[in-house]
């Protein structure tokens, strides 16, 4: 049976959060720029402690931004959110975690399975 992790375990934790910055198309980007400037976006967002794992421009749906932080972050970046882009985006956050090293063990798990069925 796996052991449940301890708290101060978890301090070293991290999950990926994904953010949707949707455009307000009632404001052009002059607009937009002033508005954020003015809230104090491009020192408030990301917050200290948050890293940025990737940022897109998509078109017809604003920005993506996908952030990697330490579970005790979350709410830092929400109140940033709300101080700094409300208004100027609509947004959505999603909460995620790398499934990666999950996937590939999985992937090897089933081979092996299927090898030895194929035997």
């Amino acid at each position: 049976m796996a052991q449940k992790p301890r708290l101060e375990d978890l301090d070293n934790e991290t999950i990926l959060l994904t953010v949707v910055l949707r455009h307000d198309q009632s404001m052009d980007l002059e607009e937009q720029q002033a508005r954020l400037g003015e809230a104090g976006w491009w020192e408030a967002f990301p917050p200290e402690g948050v890293e940025i794992v990737s940022w897109n421009v998509v078109m017809g749906i604003g920005q993506i931004a996908t952030l990697r932080l330490p579970p005790r972050l979350l709410n830092h970046v929400n109140v940033a959110l709300e101080r700094c882009a409300w208004g100027v985006f609509r947004t959505e956050v999603y909460p995620s975690y790398d499934f990666t090293k999950v996937r590939e063990r999985l992937t090897r798990q089933w081979r092996a399975a299927r090898a030895e069925d194929a035997q």
